[in-house]
């Protein structure tokens, strides 16, 4: 049995890796640092869009591809690879998926076109102060009005809110808890701008009596904690792909980095422990692969995949923090001095000469 992607999976994904590969320069991210321009390329969003990516996942019927969830954590993995300023997790995964799975006709009809040709924005908001569990809303509640619900509250990192359409959360009822979509110009609601090490363009949003219609009420009290859960495992899994694309490319930089850097008149990855840290990296890179898409091939199927998805987190987190600091150390402050006539290794820094 044959576990590789198929033709069409690899299409999507070198289409994907063609564009961002040429679009997104270090020139110009280093334009994002320090909060000098918002992070979000509307250019490479709109080129997306025209190369149909946007809609990788999205029904043929509403202007798609009508490709599944393990196409659109390919494309994502690319986004991670090139750390494209993008909203694809939030706007393709945890919105417009969820849009398609849950949505009445007509919240499909109204949204979904817009959202696979990148002329509007969706988002979710699936965070609150001290509490990550977006099924079990504590801070945003919702009480019954003549046609819909009132909501107060407040949630907090909700990615690319000034520039969306509608941001979907969850909030606590008496009768459990209603998934809504949320105008984020609509009376009564305020974005303050919440800065972070990404420079990914977040925002605390603040509800006060803000009127949601029926129209836009997504999952009714009694599947309200089943549906966030839904979305919260493809978000999750959406992000371990993007930090797999993340941490193979950093592998894959530093491996090239260490074949030409030479010392004593030969490559550094010949040395031994330069060559064994970088052997790690790749263990540690294909196994968070492993993980990962064993998790979105189980949601992609339909089938249960909690458990992978809280191990590929697991793996998504410590490959991050190994795989980042072998590839800063590799490349910068690694130096292999001489080795004493005893075989200990005497180490410096590398003058970068």
């Amino acid at each position: 049995m044959d576990f590789g992607f198929n033709d069409e999976q690899k299409d999507v994904q070198n289409l994907a890796r063609q564009i961002l590969s040429e679009q997104v320069l270090p020139e110009k991210l280093a334009e994002y640092d320090e909060f000098k321009h918002e992070r979000f390329d509307q250019a490479l969003w709109q080129q997306l869009a025209e190369a149909g990516l946007l809609g990788v996942a999205v029904a043929e019927e509403y202007g798609g591809m009508g490709f599944g969830f393990t196409e659109l954590a390919l494309f994502i993995e690319e986004i991670g690879r090139s750390i494209a300023p993008v909203p694809v997790i939030p706007h393709l995964v945890s919105a417009a998926s969820a849009i398609q799975h849950f949505g009445s006709a007509e919240q499909k009809q109204r949204l979904l076109p817009g959202a696979a040709s990148g002329e509007l924005i969706l988002t979710a908001a699936l965070m609150e102060m001290l509490n990550e569990n977006a099924g079990a809303p504590l801070s945003v509640t919702a009480t019954s009005a003549a046609d819909g619900v009132v909501l107060n509250g407040v949630k907090t990192c909700v990615p690319f809110a000034d520039h969306a359409e509608r941001v979907l959360l969850s909030a606590a009822t008496a009768k459990g808890v209603v998934v809504v979509l949320v105008d984020p110009k609509a009376s009564g609601v305020s974005l303050t701008e919440v800065k972070v090490t990404t420079y990914e363009p977040q925002f605390e949003l603040n509800l006060n009596n803000v009127t949601v219609a029926a129209a836009d009420i997504l999952v009714a009290e009694a599947e309200g904690s089943a549906a966030m859960q839904w979305i919260s495992e493809r978000t999750s899994a959406a992000i371990c792909a993007h930090q797999l694309g993340v941490t193979d490319k950093s592998m894959r930089m530093t491996a090239s980095y260490t074949a030409e850097r030479q010392q004593f008149g030969v490559p550094i990855a010949t040395f031994q422990a330069v060559g064994h840290r970088a052997a790690n990296c790749f263990i540690d890179v294909e196994s968070l692969r492993l993980n990962t898409y064993q998790a979105v091939s189980l949601l992609d199927s339909g089938r249960d995949a909690t458990n992978e998805v809280h191990i590929a987190k697991i793996w998504a987190g410590d490959v991050g923090h190994r795989v980042s600091y072998a590839s800063q150390h590799l490349h910068g402050v690694w130096a292999l001095i001489a080795i004493t006539p005893c075989g200990d290794y005497v180490y410096g820094r590398d003058t970068m000469k």
